[in-house]
């Protein structure tokens, strides 16, 4: 069934596909909480096309990394994929739970996703989730990176996942150990906005301001009269002032210079910067296994003066 199971998923548009057995979870894990009669975690990972990139890294068209590499994939071929998947376990006779990360549901109260809109993140009533890089992880997909993303040896955290919970019991694959990330901290230096510190951690409101745009230095779309009601707005410019949860969502509702996809999803401006200084440095060092006829980088990057908007 592991060999149906990877085939039929590859068809479907899986990259990559690992499985956990339950013994790999804590017993207090939600993976258990949701089915309680776990027995294998399935991961299905998807690349995300290196292309969609592009246009952020040249400064021309924005909106298709978040269509192409987030909205059509989260949306459409990652949940057809987890019904396939999960038809042909129970079709074995087992019981196959798809679960694909709600995008607008956090596990904090106060926590956002700069992925959508914070007004569309449900708050009312929190519900359990899968840890998702955690089971990723387990599954042997790849590894954790210093700033909390998927690494993996194919396509570095140019990648997007879900999951299968089932009662079967399937061959595991190996965990990896840790080989990739050498901690250069280059996505602390990467972000826009500085919601990375030194030890990894990401302040999350932080980065859905930059997300979205904030950051002047590295967004075409910003009309030079930008933020004229905030007194720090050169600071917020730059991507250098302090900013709390109020202030945060106070900014996103400033922030019409670049229009949303749907789904409540926001175009992302900073093309997730920090991911595409890990993945440079990865395809530098010659470490990552699929390989390109030329490197994504290929020359300075390019910024705005801040100049421009005194």
């Amino acid at each position: 069934m592991k060999q149906k199971i990877c085939e039929l998923a590859k068809v479907c548009g899986a990259d990559l596909v690992g499985f956990a057995h339950a013994d790999r979870f804590r017993g207090d894990d939600p993976v258990f909480a949701i089915f309680p009669r776990t027995k294998t975690v399935i991961c299905l990972a998807f690349r995300v096309l290196r292309g969609a990139y592009r246009g952020i890294e040249e400064g021309s068209t924005y909106y298709q990394y978040t269509t192409m590499g987030v909205l059509n994939l989260e949306e459409t071929v990652m949940p057809t994929a987890l019904l396939r998947v999960a038809s042909l376990i129970e079709q074995e006779g087992f019981a196959a739970l798809p679960q694909r990360r709600h995008q607008q549901i956090m596990n904090e109260a106060d926590d956002v996703n700069p992925e959508v809109d914070y007004k569309a993140i449900y708050r009312e009533k929190l519900e359990i989730q899968m840890d998702f890089l955690d089971a990723a992880v387990k599954c042997g997909i790849g590894e954790k990176s210093f700033h909390g993303t998927l690494l993996t040896d194919e396509f570095g955290p140019m990648v997007r996942y879900c999951f299968v919970l089932t009662d079967a019991v399937i061959e595991p694959d190996e965990e990896k150990k840790p080989h990739l990330c050498d901690n250069c901290k280059k996505c602390v230096s990467a972000c826009h906005g500085k919601a990375i510190d030194e030890e990894g951690n990401v302040d999350n409101w932080r980065c859905a301001v930059y997300y979205s745009g904030a950051n002047g230095t590295k967004n075409p779309f910003m009309p030079p009269t930008a933020f004229e009601n905030f007194e720090d707005r050169l600071e917020i410019i730059a991507g250098e002032a302090q900013i709390s949860t109020e202030k945060a969502k106070k900014i996103l509702d400033s922030i019409y210079f670049y229009p949303p996809v749907s789904h409540s999803y926001k175009s992302s401006i900073c093309g997730r910067a920090c991911d595409i200084a890990c993945y440079v440095h990865l395809e530098e060092k010659g470490v990552l296994t699929k390989k390109f006829k030329t490197p994504f980088r290929k020359r300075e990057e390019w910024k705005f003066d801040i100049e421009s908007f005194k």
